[in-house]
């Protein structure tokens, strides 16, 4: 353990081979850093963080060195207020300054900026520099952000991460000398599905938030609250800020086994929904001539218990409604009755995932543990279009083998630049099996195209080719097979690799071959770990509370078992066939839906209850390893807006099923969770419970220094209102309540004296880049039995084979456009690609058909018209529907479809 001295002050490090910056910020001191990232390490650019060190004790003169760029070794002796030191901060701080704008007070970054807080920190306090600024032309970067160069102090954390971090290549930096322009070689949206990250990397205001410049709030007047994303199935933890009753930005919230520093820019950008015109804000019911009419809560709830009391109920829950609002409903209408809402083959997948999780040896892989694997193999997800942030973990993954190689230089781990330099364009294995091709083919040379069937028999041939005990595949092309052998041979070497699947190809046998890989890995003696992708947010949780089929639903209605449908935050018609849903829909009686936005469902309804969403509401939410997170609402909604959990508490204490202590608090409604389904006992430790308090104060939402809490409501009074009471969380709707850290699962913003950036992260953390303090990153409820025995799965499909008659249909999911809610921002509209269908070359040219010629598509039951889009690596018999755009759901697919050319050709 390293003993090291700053300011005549002694510490034991407990952690080896970190630089001095890290050492200092992780004991508490105050040293000044623009280059520097926790994600990104040291490049030694900026040189502000500049410290005197001596050679010992008697060392007087010392000599100045950059704390990122030195390690904290054993007998280390450092000053950081030195005289030298200090003045050599400062006047690094002034040079950086030179031609940076005096434009704080107009600047969207001002009060959360990180170059104010270093400036302020390194002493600069007057500008002497009286000459012409260097000026640049802005550019255009698209509906995400705001681009002002002039703000740019040249630290190159932009290009780092863009490019470094997040394999980025349309933004770069050009020019020369001190004439450093950080952009785009043409004005356009950047391509990286995490560009939105670098207005938290930027230290300055060069890039902002486009969409909340449209509403554009200081920091320090935003009423935030801890949250999850509901865009996918990861469970990224964001923090989401609201003025006015307006959901305003997401920022990223730090978790240090999930999203880590990052978000994808679907979550950060895809809020818009929350603030959508259409909002349900009042509850409706359906009059005599047929129309929905806004009517009381009082009502609504009179009117939707009378039905149930006198009616054969059944609900229809959702894999986006929390687990709190799926069991209420399955206690409502009761276990036999609750249907999970999932699509078949959608719920049949996540089930099958679930089953290996459970009973299998190879655990559940966090984000964490996939970007600290050094090996990958990919079978038939596109992650960057499905799971973006699992993306962003595999480029770290392949970077791991290439850096330990770098590392037997006399190169620390945290020299970045050096370490970049020394691997070049070095990678880890990456094999990714795929039916069209993936953002992520661009790291590796190993990939394979194929129907879901060949990506299955590839999968199986790897786990034979690792165990001779896994089932062999017969009658595998050479080539296949070649590569097989290889990539088993290139996860067996490794040392920690990660086998990652998911739903997109529709097929359990995929899922099985991957199981079998990890297996068989974990056989040999690899530590391997399985990480798959879920189709929604609580897709896993909703799997976990179990329910009957969507099909079971229609049939109970025909049978006249039931007349009545409950269905929650879900429009089934995405979810079943739609002349099924229709059905469904038409024979049920009693439609009585609970949703946030109208939806093709809510127009059958004969009762529509409005729903809180998730920043408007509390709840928990189960990922894609199994990780329960609860998320706290942020504001208190609009009109007659009520957690779906609380409508339907009220139904049955209406209906005297169990009284208020139950269902009045979520502390109640999870208890009773807890205990009538014991996979989920875990998620009352989740958070503090509501009575919770440090010091006798409730956490405060809002800043210490939120402004205009009289001007919000001049309209109205000029008197201050009481603030909203909060009876579910430790949290308060005001800025009165402990100003110290809270507990990390209530930790609402990232704040400390002399930090206003996000990067205070760094006075929360147990250490630089570990969990936060008092960890409560959720609670992992499914992990592998002690001594799981394997059984490998032994069904082996035939390999795939092309008909002349149709293609094979598969979906093709994109970031931007198939995730419903997150389509709905108009900042991710303005990146949703128009219709179309991908065909292969050779199957465009058996066709007759010609790149943006229309044709009709025949597939599931309905016939679509789109234009053609070529796609070169597809193999032939296959084509790609895009998931979500307009009404094209992935309902069905991969199915058979059938092709007819039309003369008309779109632009």
């Amino acid at each position: 353990m390293p003993r090291i001295t700053i300011n005549n002050q002694v510490h034991d490090i407990p952690w080896e081979g970190r630089n001095l910056l890290e050492v200092c910020l992780d004991l508490g001191y105050d040293v000044p850093y623009f280059c520097w990232h926790p994600a990104m390490h040291s490049v030694g650019a900026c040189r502000q963080c500049a410290v005197k060190q001596f050679r010992d004790e008697h060392d007087t003169q010392g000599r100045i060195v950059m704390a990122c760029m030195t390690p904290a070794t054993d007998g280390t002796i450092i000053s950081t207020d030195d005289p030298e030191a200090v003045a050599f901060r400062r006047s690094v701080a002034e040079w950086l300054m030179v031609n940076h704008p005096h434009d704080c007070p107009v600047c969207d970054e001002g009060g959360e900026c990180h170059l104010q807080d270093m400036t302020v920190m390194a002493g600069h306090n007057y500008r002497r520099y009286r000459f012409t600024k260097r000026t640049f032309r802005n550019q255009d970067l698209g509906p995400f952000l705001n681009h002002e160069m002039n703000r740019c102090i040249q630290c190159y954390r932009c290009t780092r991460f863009y490019r470094g971090y997040a394999g980025g290549r349309d933004f770069e930096v050009l020019g020369w000398h001190d004439h450093v322009y950080f952009g785009r070689a043409a004005d356009g949206p950047l391509e990286s599905e995490f560009s939105g990250n670098l207005v938290e990397v930027c230290p300055t205001g060069v890039f902002t938030d486009k969409t909340l410049k449209e509403h554009y709030t200081r920091k320090w007047d935003l009423q935030t609250a801890p949250s999850i994303c509901v865009h996918c199935g990861l469970g990224c933890n964001i923090i989401a800020g609201e003025r006015y009753g307006v959901l305003r930005c997401i920022r990223s919230r730090y978790n240090d086994q999930v999203n880590g520093y990052f978000l994808c820019d679907r979550g950060r950008f895809g809020y818009g929904f929350v603030n959508d015109e259409e909002r349900i804000r009042q509850p409706l019911i359906r009059n005599e001539r047929g129309e929905l009419e806004p009517c009381t809560i009082e009502e609504a709830l009179w009117k939707t218990s009378s039905i149930l009391r006198h009616g054969r109920a059944i609900g229809i829950g959702s894999p986006r409604a929390s687990l709190e609002a799926n069991f209420s409903l399955r206690y409502l209408v009761g276990e036999e009755n609750f249907h999970h809402g999932m699509s078949g083959r959608s719920y049949q997948l996540v089930r099958e995932m679930l089953a290996i999780l459970q009973q299998g040896p190879a655990p559940a892989a966090s984000m964490s543990a996939v970007a600290q694997g050094d090996a990958a193999l990919l079978l038939g997800e596109d992650v960057t279009n499905v799971a973006p942030m699992l993306g962003l973990a595999l480029r770290q993954n392949i970077l791991r083998q290439p850096t330990r190689e770098a590392l037997r230089l006399p190169i620390h781990e945290y020299e970045d630049s050096a370490i970049h330099e020394a691997i070049q364009v070095g990678r880890g294995p990456l094999y990714i099996a795929t039916p069209d091709v993936t953002r992520l083919d661009e790291e590796t040379p190993n990939t394979y195209r194929a129907a879901p069937q060949d990506i299955a028999r590839f999968g199986f041939a790897v786990a034979h080719a690792i165990d001779p005990a896994a089932p062999e595949v017969t009658a595998l092309p050479a080539a296949v097979q070649e590569t097989a052998a290889r990539c088993a041979q290139d996860l067996l070497t490794s040392l920690h690799p990660v086998i990652v699947s998911g739903f997109t190809c529709g097929h359990p046998d995929v899922i099985h071959a991957a199981a079998n890989v990890a297996w068989a890995l974990r056989r040999r003696g690899k530590p391997a770990d399985l990480c798959f992708t879920v189709p929604e947010c609580n897709s896993l949780g909703v799997a976990l509370l179990g329910g009957e089929s969507l099909n079971a639903a229609l049939q109970a209605v025909r049978d006249g078992t039931a007349d009545t449908v409950v269905i929650l935050e879900n429009d089934i018609i995405r979810q079943m066939d739609v002349d099924l849903a229709e059905e469904l829909l038409e024979r049920a009686q009693h439609v009585i839906v609970l949703d946030h936005l109208p939806s093709p469902t809510t127009d059958y309804a004969d009762i529509v209850l409005p729903a809180a969403t998730f920043a408007e509401s509390q709840g928990t939410l189960v990922n894609n390893e199994g990780r329960a997170q609860r998320f706290l609402p942020v504001f208190v909604p609009q009109g007659d807006v009520r957690d779906s959990w609380r409508w339907l508490g009220d139904i049955m204490v209406m209906n005297g099923q169990r009284g208020c202590e139950t269902w009045c608090h979520l502390t109640g409604v999870m208890r009773l969770m807890a205990e009538t389904v014991p996979a989920l006992t875990g998620v009352t430790e989740i958070t503090p419970p509501p009575d919770f308090r440090l010091v006798g104060q409730k956490i405060p939402r809002q800043p210490h220094r939120y402004s205009g809490r009289t001007a919000i409501h001049a309209d109205r009074t000029v008197h201050e209102p009481r603030p909203p009471e909060e009876v579910d969380a430790p949290l308060a709707y005001s800025m009165e309540g402990y100003p110290g850290q809270p507990p990390a699962s209530l930790i609402p913003r990232f704040w400390a004296p002399g930090w206003n950036s996000g990067q205070a992260v760094n006075r929360y953390q147990s250490h630089i880049g570990g969990p936060l303090k008092g960890d409560s990153g959720g609670v992992r409820l499914i992990e592998p039995p002690p001594e799981a025995a394997i059984t490998y799965f032994d069904h082996i499909p035939d390999a795939f084979v092309p008909r002349e008659d149709a293609l094979l249909v598969m979906p093709d999911y994109l970031i931007f456009g198939s995730e419903p809610l997150s389509a709905r921002s108009p900042a991710i509209a303005a990146r949703t690609p128009r219709p179309y269908l991908g065909l292969a070359p050779k199957d465009m040219e058996r066709l007759g058909a010609e790149e943006g010629q229309v044709v009709a598509l025949l597939v599931t039951g309905t016939c679509y018209h789109l234009p053609v889009v070529a796609r070169p690596a597809l193999p032939r018999g296959v084509a790609m529907l895009p998931a979500g755009l307009g009404n094209m759901v992935a309902l069905g697919l991969p199915q058979w479809g059938h092709i007819e050319v039309k003369r008309e050709v779109w632009d």
